[in-house]
């Protein structure tokens, strides 16, 4: 008997019929002798849906109703799929991410996980039950509600398998497992059958929407080996885990595009000690999420920075930052139209000319960088949105990952 964790995003169970689908999956996987704990997305389309209610009552929603509000979309799924099982001659309990124990820090949101004590969902589980719960969601030790931010189902999965040492986490989604590109801008992509936690890291913080980025940091920290695989066929998916020897002799292993950046540059910044620290302490006590940091080069004592975050958060940024601007008597100028497009593969550690052959292949197609950024395993680059598909192409076609 294997203990199996398995979610379902928002499209799996985006409907009646959906859900029944689902429900029948659960049933199988038990059926095969295993104990279920299932984590589901609120249905498509209903987090969208209550963000706009929201914004139609108040402009400036506070962040935690619109945690205690958002949080009923998960909600609403787990009963009904609970209640699907429980029409077809088996045992199933809905929980929310309070009731499985997850405990989260006090950042309504975008909450980080602090621990999970899964007493009541051990104790279902002993019972024969199947377990449906809630992603995305949790609570703090003070009882208040709290949310993950988006895709926060996949780490609610992947963190309650850890927590009760599952023998496999399962995410299902709309697709087969990761491609070497989004399908739907390079139609001749393909599935990778095997990726390293830093490859699925990478791309899933350059803009690959199969998985959440935290829920892969939180897999390799704690060695959660986990299957990505589509809710609509049985075909094998694309395998996470750690690193293997063979995995380096594949240069480039996908490329990623993330749309919806912008860019904010602090300019006539002093060029002097701590200053940079004050501008990116105020960036984080705000709690933003920033990628890509370019300074120039120092001209008559002052210099620009600059960074990039999701479009989203370039009004928060702006505001956060005002005041240290001024103090500074520099200057703010934000871009949005922006996207980045990052290659990735832990080949890179050992194969050189990955830079060059890109930035070839750009050219060629007439696009323009406008930063850049490296780590050792990923080359990325800004650049103009409405070029990205055609960067995209050209990358995946340069680096030989076709079909």
């Amino acid at each position: 008997m294997a203990l199996v964790v398995q979610k379902y995003g928002g499209t799996s169970v985006g409907n009646p019929e959906r859900i029944k689908n689902v429900a029948r999956r659960i049933i199988e996987t038990q059926q095969a002798g295993h104990q279920v704990v299932t984590v589901v997305s609120a249905m498509s389309g209903v987090t969208d849906g209550l963000i706009k209610l929201a914004r139609e009552v108040s402009h400036a929603p506070t962040e935690r109703e619109m945690d205690v509000l958002l949080a009923t979309g998960e909600q609403t799924t787990i009963a009904l799929t609970a209640m699907a099982i429980n029409a077809m001659g088996h045992k199933a309990v809905s929980l929310t991410g309070a009731q499985a124990g997850i405990v989260t820090d006090g950042f309504h949101t975008k909450a980080k996980i602090a621990n999970i004590t899964p007493k009541q969902l051990k104790q279902h589980l002993d019972d024969g039950c199947i377990c449906i719960v809630a992603g995305f969601q949790g609570q703090t030790a003070e009882g208040k509600i709290t949310t993950l931010g988006r895709g926060g189902s996949d780490l609610t999965a992947i963190a309650i398998a850890s927590a009760i040492k599952a023998d496999i986490c399962q995410i299902y989604t709309d697709v087969d497992g990761v491609y070497t590109c989004d399908p739907r801008v390079v139609p001749d992509a393909r599935k990778i059958e095997a990726l390293s936690y830093d490859e699925m890291l990478e791309m899933a913080s350059s803009g690959s929407k199969v998985m959440q980025s935290r829920s892969v940091e939180f897999a390799k920290k704690f060695g959660v080996v986990f299957e990505v695989r589509s809710s609509f066929n049985n075909n094998p998916g694309t395998i996470v885990k750690e690193e293997t020897k063979g995995m380096e002799d594949v240069v480039v292993r996908g490329v990623s595009i993330e749309r919806n950046q912008a860019k904010v540059t602090v300019l006539n910044v002093p060029d002097q000690p701590g200053i940079a620290s004050k501008i990116f302490n105020t960036i984080a006590a705000a709690n933003l999420t920033i990628d890509v940091i370019v300074q120039n080069i120092s001209t008559a004592g002052t210099t620009d920075i600059s960074f990039t975050l999701n479009k989203d958060d370039l009004p928060k940024a702006q505001a956060a930052l005002d005041p240290v601007v001024r103090e500074i008597g520099g200057g703010l100028s934000a871009q949005d139209g922006i996207a980045k497009l990052s290659v990735v593969g832990i080949g890179m550690r050992s194969h050189s000319g990955v830079a060059a052959k890109m930035f070839e292949a750009l050219s060629r197609g007439g696009i323009n960088i406008r930063m850049i950024s490296t780590s050792e395993i990923k080359i990325a680059v800004i650049i103009d949105e409405a070029k990205i598909n055609d960067a995209a192409k050209l990358a995946h076609e340069a680096f030989g990952l076709g079909a």
